[in-house]
């Protein structure tokens, strides 16, 4: 069994939990493609057994996310789940958002909230957050393609659109947003809209997963989501290759999607015409 089930994650469950329930129904191990935190929506790709191969190639993918600021407060979290650390009445006008906002696009320095699966001395940033060990994570830089201001929804809170790169913190966004405006911010929502090709169009709810009489009509196939050239082996070609003979079969170098037939065996990589299978979900 391959192919992806693009979860629509719930507020409230976490994303292990819904690679969980996919594992339970398929009978076949699974993986995720991008953590949602708890108190998140949205997107969710997970892949059946051999697909989450692939995920190596689609780790740049672009995400699209609908997201809240609260301004006016800090929190150990980033977001409203955590514990407030600071108040400030200095609320920023949609102007002074939008002046601060050409800061945050292109590639830029975050450091990553200490509650994340950043790793520590091989502990994660959570664990050691949670038992109140003081550390420090250093910056990394991530890559912003647009950061929109969609308006104010309430006195002191704003709604965003952010389209960025994988490895992206948003929440982290909101705490330096609010610092850039003379004041402090936390995340309160947040829905990831899109992750790559896989978007809220494609996406079913967990609920409505278990509750299917045919769940496998939800499956998206495996090469959905990768974009490569395509390349179609002959029978002898694919033969040559399961059985691990590498000859020069003339291919031009690069990356591609690789078939057999109409069969869909993965991501390959080609040097001096040869083809060698680096991500096999056959």
């Amino acid at each position: 069994m391959k192919g992806f089930i693009n979860i629509d994650k719930a507020a409230g469950k976490s994303s292990a939990l819904c690679v969980a329930a996919v594992k339970r129904l398929f009978k076949v191990p699974c993986g995720h493609m991008g953590t949602l935190d708890p108190m998140a929506t949205g997107v969710l790709p997970v892949g059946l057994y051999k697909t989450t191969r692939l995920f190596p190639y689609l780790l740049d993918k672009t995400k699209t996310y609908r997201a809240r600021f609260l301004f006016g407060l800090s929190t150990d979290t980033l977001d409203t789940t955590g514990k407030t650390e600071l108040m400030t009445e200095s609320i920023p006008t949609e102007k002074e958002i939008v002046a601060a906002l050409k800061d945050f696009t292109g590639k830029i320095e975050q450091v990553p909230p200490k509650f994340s699966a950043k790793c520590v001395d091989g502990k994660r940033g959570y664990q050691l957050a949670r038992r109140g060990v003081e550390f420090s994570l250093a910056a990394k830089t991530v890559e912003i393609t647009d950061f929109s201001l969609i308006g104010r929804v309430a006195e002191n809170e704003y709604e965003f659109e952010i389209t960025c790169k994988g490895g992206t913190y948003i929440r982290s966004l909101a705490r330096d947003l609010g610092e850039r405006c003379g004041s402090l911010a936390v995340m309160s929502a947040l829905c990831r809209t899109a992750s790559g090709k896989f978007t809220l169009d494609n996406a079913v709810s967990v609920d409505q997963l278990l509750s299917a009489d045919n769940p496998e009509k939800f499956i998206i196939p495996a090469d959905f989501a990768v974009d490569y050239e395509k390349l179609v082996l002959t029978e002898s070609q694919a033969k040559k290759i399961l059985d691990g003979v590498y000859e020069d079969y003339g291919f031009k170098g690069g990356v591609y999607r690789v078939y057999n037939g109409d069969d869909f065996w993965g991501i390959g990589e080609t040097e001096e015409g040869r083809l060698k299978i680096k991500a096999y979900v056959r």
